[in-house]
């Protein structure tokens, strides 16, 4: 039984670097310093260009912050609930409004799919100790 807690505790601090890898890569490489432009592009479709670069800027540095979130740990399952809630509706907007922009077109919606599963596991399933802080 101790071996499969060692194991789950280890599979839960793996995907909590992992996710928050990608949350601040996504947010600083792809948006804030705008090595992604089509980020930009698909700000522009749905909201508008007037303001695309500064909301595109925006949105990248939330995401820098629920990376750091991520690993803080503080309140793991209102931050998990708030990553799926924030990554369906933004692939659905997306999937809607910009599949032509996306990398995988409509089929990225299968990756938003599994990251949502992903942090559903780790924080509900993996993580038994219960949300105290």
């Amino acid at each position: 039984m101790r071996i499969i807690l060692m194991k789950n505790k280890s599979m839960y601090n793996f995907l909590i670097y992992f996710v928050a890898c990608i949350w601040f890569t996504n947010g600083l490489i792809c948006k804030v310093l705008n090595f992604v432009p089509r980020h930009e592009a698909i700000v522009a479709t749905i909201l508008g260009s007037s303001f695309s670069r500064p909301i595109t800027f925006a949105i990248g540095a939330s995401e820098i912050i629920m990376g750091i979130w991520i690993l803080s740990r503080f309140k793991s399952k209102l931050n998990a609930v708030i990553q799926i809630t924030v990554v369906a509706v933004m692939n659905l907007l997306e999937f809607i409004f910009t599949p032509e922009l996306l990398l995988w077109g409509k089929f990225n919606s299968v990756f938003a799919c599994v990251f949502i599963a992903v942090v559903y596991w780790y924080e509900f399933v993996l993580n038994k100790t219960p949300n105290t802080q």
